[in-house]
């Protein structure tokens, strides 16, 4: 994983209606960057913003989590590629290498990547880093770092 931070931002989501917004907003943060990291505790709403940003890019596929199929392909009307993963339940990097994450992860498509923190050394150099803190009043802390 890199070390360089690019950039960072800090966003406050108050509530579901406002994910919309959140998600435009983490969209232009990222600029051309297609890996997506996705950490935060369960129950964060990882999945919840996954599924709001493919909104953004109109997305026309049901988003759920992959949590058992560690990986999920959505397209949108423009005949982009979307991979999702969820690497909660590996135990090892061996079981992300075997489902072929490593091409997924350069195939030049965007990849949103849930608990990242599994597989460190497969993570490619460049990153958007999204941490998700959930606030006492059901508000969400939403940090955005790019990495190089």
């Amino acid at each position: 994983m890199a070390d360089k931070i690019i950039e960072k931002l800090e966003i406050i989501c108050h509530d579901l209606e406002g994910l919309k917004q959140i998600a435009e907003k983490i969209i232009s943060f990222a600029g051309t960057e297609k890996i997506w990291l996705l950490e935060g505790e369960m129950g964060a709403g990882k999945t919840t913003m996954v599924k709001a940003i493919c909104d953004a890019f109109e997305v026309r596929d049901n988003v759920h989590s992959p949590t058992f199929s560690l990986v999920n392909e959505y397209s949108n009307e423009k005949e982009e590629l979307f991979y999702h993963f969820d690497f909660y339940r590996i135990k090892d990097e061996t079981e992300a290498m075997d489902i072929g994450c490593e091409e997924y992860f350069y195939s030049g498509n965007f990849c949103f990547i849930e608990w990242s923190s599994k597989i460190p050394s497969l993570i490619p150099e460049q990153y958007l880093w999204i941490n998700i803190e959930a606030q006492e009043n059901n508000s969400r802390k939403i940090h955005l770092v790019r990495y190089e």
